[in-house]
């Protein structure tokens, strides 16, 4: 922690926001960048993000929480599609949603105060106040053991399987597909803790399906070795941030980028929560990293930070 005379620790005085009739994204992310809270964080993570693209690090993407379900995922295929996510590491329940979406059964806006007895009767599943029928995990589990089925006997990773998975989705929105198409692996470390993997053990009990868990290790670990000043957009925490960081952890390298939206905080002791001060205890961000957490529901902040992110880039670069 460095010290600082009171005449340095006055520097900056807090800038107040203007707020003008057709700003665009990035100039209203300027306008906060001499706030403080949240206003600043976010602001922070705006340059860090632009920095990390403009300057073509190998940016890795951790997707945690019901991220598709609430409506981020066009966001993260776009990225992927455009260039900006070189590895995604995510959860299997997104995935889920993902593939659902991906056969053209959405999910719907609904209620966060309800009456979930009542859900229940109707068949209505409900995450926080999105709802998903009940009645669509009949068409998900006919779609999922078809794809197993044709996905051979020989043994493959998880990632392979997210691969496969992609190939066979026509949906152009779709993250798996887009991910395929272009060639950046999607890494699924709890894949069994989703309906993803119920679906595997259903077909596995009667037919012949092996995913060596551990042959993704190398693939990944072989990514961080090869980085290029490797970036780090931690949306959440759970096994995707730690996947990512501990992938790190045996290489030459630390993540010289880091940027973690998270509602998470580091008093329990949890990884979703922990700092990304801390992780440079690890080894896992380095000493000199550029680094910012920002405290808020990432479905406002990561809309915000990517578009600011990509307004920039396209000023730079003389698109309107």
């Amino acid at each position: 922690m460095e010290h600082h005379s009171p005449e340095e620790k006055l520097q900056n005085p807090i800038k107040q926001a203007r707020i003008t009739e057709g700003m665009d994204v990035d100039s209203l992310v300027q306008a906060m960048c001499g706030c403080a809270f949240g206003a600043g964080k976010l602001a922070d993570a705006v340059d860090i993000y632009h920095e990390m693209l403009a300057g073509g690090s190998t940016s890795f993407f951790g997707l945690a929480g019901a991220m598709v379900p609430a409506g981020m995922r066009g966001i993260v295929a776009d990225l992927i599609r455009d260039g900006y996510i070189d590895v995604l590491v995510t959860t299997g329940a997104n995935m889920v949603h993902e593939i659902v979406e991906s056969m053209g059964l959405h999910h719907y806006k609904g209620c966060a105060q309800c009456d979930d007895i009542e859900l229940k009767h109707e068949e209505i599943n409900r995450i926080y106040d999105v709802y998903l029928p009940e009645p669509y995990f009949v068409d998900f589990e006919e779609r999922m053991q078809a794809i197993f089925a044709d996905m051979g006997s020989e043994p493959i990773s998880i990632r392979q399987m997210m691969t496969h998975i992609g190939n066979h989705i026509d949906d152009k929105d779709s993250i798996l597909r887009t991910a395929a198409d272009m060639n950046v692996p999607v890494f699924c470390p709890a894949i069994q803790d989703s309906m993803i993997g119920l679906q595997a053990w259903l077909y596995k009990q009667k037919n012949p399906l092996k995913v060596d868990a551990f042959e993704d290790m190398r693939e990944i670990i072989d990514l961080c070795y090869e980085a290029k000043r490797p970036g780090a957009l931690l949306i959440g925490g759970g096994v995707p941030k730690n996947y990512i960081f501990q992938s790190m952890l045996i290489t030459h390298q630390e993540f010289e980028y880091a940027i973690q939206l998270t509602m998470d905080t580091p008093e329990t002791g949890g990884l979703s929560g922990a700092t990304l001060d801390e992780a440079r205890s690890w080894g896992k961000v380095s000493e000199t990293a550029r680094s910012v957490t920002v405290h808020s529901d990432a479905t406002i902040t990561l809309p915000i930070l990517v578009a600011a992110a990509r307004t920039r880039l396209a000023k730079e670069q003389g698109q309107d």
